[in-house]
């Protein structure tokens, strides 16, 4: 792959995400989100328009394609991968665009073809919502999950947080809409429900925020080993401590622009304990156990260790 300017590089990415930013400068919630085939989905990066292209998308077998529902840790996830693929090629992954494949303009498609591979693609979409050239080409598929209760709160604090981003009035009714659904990409719920039948797909791996914080180095391992890298133990290890929250957060400006400090707040499993109330955890423990008791993805939440008190 060509070697690109990387200062150069992240300074138009910085650039997409503060021309999205400013987008939602004076909206309120009810005019954040936009429906498309039944979902919610913000109007900054998001438009019916492109969800029309999408199919547009040419996938490679040797694309690296990143699934995940928001805040789950997906953008410390991609400086991982990026790591990966600058360690094997001593190049950095060529990124001006929006990582994620459902948002920005509806050209981006045509764009895309003129990156090198390996490409990450990121997205919060459902299974049934990706462009089919992913399948039929067998890429490789990484799917991210972290326990609902922490998604929940990293979920309501960008909301609260970012300066131009429209605000909840308070915790009670962010969590009412997320446990109904009504917040950007739908329904954490449905969205585990689905990708829960594909858990044992080809070509497919789930990882869990959660184990990543346990055992950084061992994730790095199983992710290179997974998308066919074979980086030496050391590589490993260097990246997993480039890699390490903290290190992230720190570079988050820089990568980032003005949202970076918003997009690696606190990185801290139980961090919902300081938010929801007795019912509140009531009311999610009986939907976890209607929609993921006895799954293969619910085994490996561990809901019992990180989400009850």
């Amino acid at each position: 792959p060509k070697v690109v300017n990387m200062a150069e590089d992240e300074k138009t990415f910085v650039d997409e995400v503060n021309k999205a930013l400013s987008k939602s400068e004076g909206l309120t919630l009810k005019d954040l989100l936009f429906s498309y085939q039944g979902t919610l989905y913000p109007v900054t990066v998001c438009s019916a328009a492109t969800f029309q292209a999408l199919e547009n998308l040419e996938a490679r077998r040797d694309d690296m394609v990143l699934v995940s529902y928001p805040k789950c840790g997906v953008n410390w996830l991609i400086q991982i991968l990026s790591d990966l693929i600058f360690t094997a090629f001593q190049s950095k992954p060529v990124s001006t665009e929006l990582p994620f494949i459902e948002c920005g303009d509806p050209d981006k498609y045509q764009r895309m073809k003129q990156i090198p591979s390996p490409r990450i693609l990121a997205t919060h979409l459902n299974y049934d919502c990706l462009p089919k050239s992913i399948f039929k080409n067998k890429a490789k598929i990484l799917v991210l999950f972290r326990n609902p209760k922490d998604t929940a709160v990293s979920f309501f604090h960008f909301h609260n947080n970012v300066p131009s981003v429209p605000s909840y009035s308070s915790w009670d009714e962010f969590f009412s809409e997320f446990m109904n659904g009504k917040v950007g990409w739908g329904s954490y719920f449905d969205h585990a429900v689905t990708w829960n039948k594909h858990i044992e797909d080809e070509n497919t791996m789930f990882i869990i925020y959660e184990d990543l914080k346990e055992n950084l180095t061992g994730s790095v391992k199983k992710i290179a080993e997974f998308f066919g890298f074979s980086p030496m133990a050391e590589q490993i290890q260097s990246i997993a401590e480039r890699a390490t929250f903290q290190a992230v957060k720190d570079k988050a400006q820089e990568t980032h622009g003005a949202v970076g400090s918003f997009l690696f707040r606190k990185g801290v499993v139980g961090d919902w304990k300081n938010l929801f109330t007795e019912a509140q955890n009531q009311e999610m423990d009986a939907k976890f156990k209607v929609c993921l008791e006895g799954t293969k993805l619910g085994a490996k939440l561990k809901y019992d260790v990180y989400c009850k008190a």
